[in-house]
């Protein structure tokens, strides 16, 4: 008999729909039962914005606390919602392929930011994209709001409000791409760090193999840089900080920006750094040997780069421009 592996998310329609596929595709490489369950959040329960009751890891701390009650095996997290510290007794089991990591932008008429008449208002509950916003249409008025993907474009189709900016990745998932008028380039748009992409956790003293045939070694790599970047400037996942890492043979190149609040200042930075060969060797092989040692050092050396970025923004002002923390 297969046996059953218990996963937790949270309840909205996205959620659902990206923890689905994540268990089809356990069960198409390795024959496991799935079976997902619903948790409940404070971010899915409050109205209030997100900074305010203490940014997205409130989307992750009860399915952490479940997984670590033993009430579920895995749970699957949107990446860009992860907090960047360590969680006690848990470990980042896998981390799939990612999707579109741009942001769209969603009007009734199919405008552009730049066709929008002016005085728009555009809906958004991210402060990066909020600040983003401001930097390219100062004129705008930018509206906090929070919901599910359902909820923020029925704003747009109401008339309530003239546009909203949503993930590509979520649009994508949910058969929404459809909606969007605009996508934004990540060249001169990056998004938050893990935008895109979705995160297993697991408990540490868990055996759970299956893991490794979902993992996506240039996914994990990316995130790893683009994260490292929040991290070493201790800012949190609402932070108006964007992040966007690409790797184009094995060389990874990683791109931050830190924003003043109403976009009128930014600070950028872009580096890149050579990849070992074999660093993207998935599935079972990526346990043994050399492959397993050249993952080890592409994580480390991702995780420098982001550092290293991090540490020049700081240098050159960002956190006076931010309020963000300094790196310890």
């Amino acid at each position: 008999m297969p046996r059953t592996l218990t996963i937790a998310t949270r309840g909205s329609a996205l959620a659902l729909a990206q923890t689905g596929m994540i268990a089809a595709e356990l069960t198409r490489l390795t024959g496991v039962n799935v079976v997902i369950t619903v948790v409940t959040t404070e971010g899915d329960t409050s109205r209030a914005s997100l900074s305010s009751i203490g940014g997205t890891g409130v989307f992750a701390s009860a399915l952490r606390a479940a997984l670590v009650a033993g009430e579920c095996d895995l749970v699957v997290h949107s990446l860009k919602d992860l907090p960047t510290a360590a969680y006690p007794g848990l470990v980042l089991g896998a981390v799939p392929g990612r999707e579109d990591p741009r942001d769209a932008l969603i009007t009734r008429d199919g405008l552009t930011l730049a066709e929008l008449p002016e005085g728009a208002t555009i809906g958004t509950g991210s402060p990066r994209r909020v600040a983003q916003l401001l930097s390219l249409r100062p004129d705008a008025t930018v509206v906090d709001i929070r919901g599910n993907v359902d909820t923020r474009l029925a704003k747009v189709s109401s008339g309530e409000l003239d546009a909203v900016v949503l993930a590509a990745a979520g649009l994508t998932r949910l058969g929404r791409l459809d909606a969007v008028s605009e996508f934004f380039d990540l060249a001169l748009w990056p998004t938050a760090p893990g935008q895109g992409a979705l995160a297993i956790e697991a408990r540490e003293e868990d055996s759970i193999p299956e893991l490794a045939l979902i993992q996506h070694p240039a996914t994990r790599i990316s995130i790893a840089a683009e994260r490292a970047v929040l991290a070493a400037l201790e800012a949190g996942c609402t932070a108006p900080i964007g992040a966007s890492a690409a790797i184009d043979g094995d060389t990874l190149t990683l791109t931050a920006v830190v924003y003043s609040a109403d976009g009128s200042s930014e600070l950028g930075s872009t580096n890149s750094v050579k990849l070992p060969a074999g660093f993207f060797v998935s599935g079972a092989a990526a346990d043994s040997g050399a492959a397993a040692e050249s993952g080890a050092e592409a994580d480390a050396l991702a995780v420098g780069l982001g550092t290293d970025i991090a540490l020049q923004l700081l240098s050159d002002g960002a956190g006076e421009l931010a309020e963000l923390g300094a790196a310890s």
